[in-house]
């Protein structure tokens, strides 16, 4: 007896969450042979003598047996490679989407709202979906600036058990203030989530305050410094905060690849900061050129990436079609909010990547 696709559709419509049916999975463009600056990665590889110690690290190690508990010494290398405070405790998780998610659960019953600025990252919105949490998202300005009267007049309305904060914010670039950080933090009635998973570009970091409120938590990840490929991100903050939570977390959650290799990486943690500065320096010199190019915008950026809005004689979705076309992958926001209309977001690439972007859109934009 043969299952025919009515049958199959029939149970996934009667199984399967209606509001989950009516989303899209998260977009992952096939990569192979092309410039990749989609995703803000790091262009560069790791050296190879890095390399080497990785391979020592990781040959002998028993996959046969689950992780170890203790991961007493991967948490002190990273607090020291990091600046986490002494004091404050850390939670490790499968990259920080499956972080956010534990954020979600632990502290939200369904319905509870979930509060960030808007656009952000987007998986602020789809984690509380998820994980039947309500999403407010609080429009920026039409200069992709953070609202505060906004954000406090939504958070007195809403009173979020969760409030996140990009900051530098994907995928606009900017940077919130530590006074208009502040003021949130002061207002909001649950746990604020400071996201910096692009500090490493910026010259700002809250970690060193993560314990002077009763209410904050600093979100990091690697992928952006070089190790992507890893998925791993870390969360710091009052160890009350860390116990709860991590009583959420899935066990063996990190596996032992991820941590052998963090572990053999972290003690060249000057590669890494020497790729990021790399990242910055190419910034400025990218995004001016950019902002040169007829018709479009340049918004300011404190991350790895750059938002551009194009107008004139082309729009962003015939933009990003033609780059596509030439086998150069850029992230297309033009559909995404009515604040992004327009707007592309490109990562910062190698010098030769960036070249051969802006030859491309000079080619693009004088045709």
């Amino acid at each position: 007896m043969s299952v025919g696709p009515a049958d199959v559709a029939g149970r996934v419509k009667g199984t399967v969450r209606a509001d989950i049916r009516e989303l899209a999975a998260y977009p992952v463009a096939h990569a192979e042979g092309c410039i990749k600056l989609d995703a803000m990665e790091c262009p560069y590889e790791l050296p190879e003598t890095v390399r080497d110690e990785i391979a020592r690290a990781v040959r002998d190690l028993p996959l046969n047996r689950y992780p170890s508990a203790d991961l007493s010494g991967l948490e002190a290398a990273v607090k020291t490679a990091f600046g986490v405070p002494d004091a404050a405790d850390v939670l490790f998780g499968n990259g920080s989407d499956e972080l956010i998610h534990l954020m979600v659960q632990a502290c939200c019953n369904p319905g509870d709202a979930v509060l960030s600025p808007w656009p952000s990252f987007v998986y602020f919105d789809m984690a509380a979906r998820f994980d039947h949490a309500r999403f407010v998202g609080v429009p920026l300005t039409a200069d992709l600036s953070l609202d505060l009267p906004a954000m406090l007049a939504a958070i007195r309305e809403h009173q979020p058990k969760l409030v996140f904060l990009a900051t530098p914010n994907n995928p606009t670039g900017g940077l919130w203030s530590p006074e208009d950080v502040n003021a949130i933090i002061q207002a909001a009635p649950g746990l604020v989530v400071i996201d910096e998973a692009y500090q490493p570009f910026a010259d700002y970091t809250f970690m060193p305050r993560v314990l002077d409120a009763p209410n904050v938590v600093v979100m990091r990840t690697v992928s952006k410094i070089g190790l992507a490929g890893l998925r791993f991100g870390y969360l710091a903050g009052h160890p009350a905060w860390i116990a709860e939570l991590n009583k959420v977390r899935p066990p063996y959650n990190l596996n032992v690849l991820t941590q052998a290799t963090l572990l053999a990486v972290l003690r060249h943690k000057a590669v890494l900061d020497e790729q990021a500065a790399r990242l910055r320096a190419d910034r400025e010199p990218l995004a001016a050129a950019l902002a040169q190019l007829p018709g479009v915008r340049v918004f300011p950026s404190a991350a790895n990436f750059i938002l551009a809005r194009f107008s004139g004689k082309l729009d962003g979705n015939t933009v990003h079609l033609a780059l596509k076309a030439r086998k150069i992958l850029i992230r297309n926001f033009s559909n995404a909010h009515p604040l992004l209309a327009n707007c592309l977001r490109i990562s910062v690439g190698a010098p030769a990547e960036n070249a051969a972007l802006l030859a491309a859109l000079q080619e693009i934009l004088s045709a």
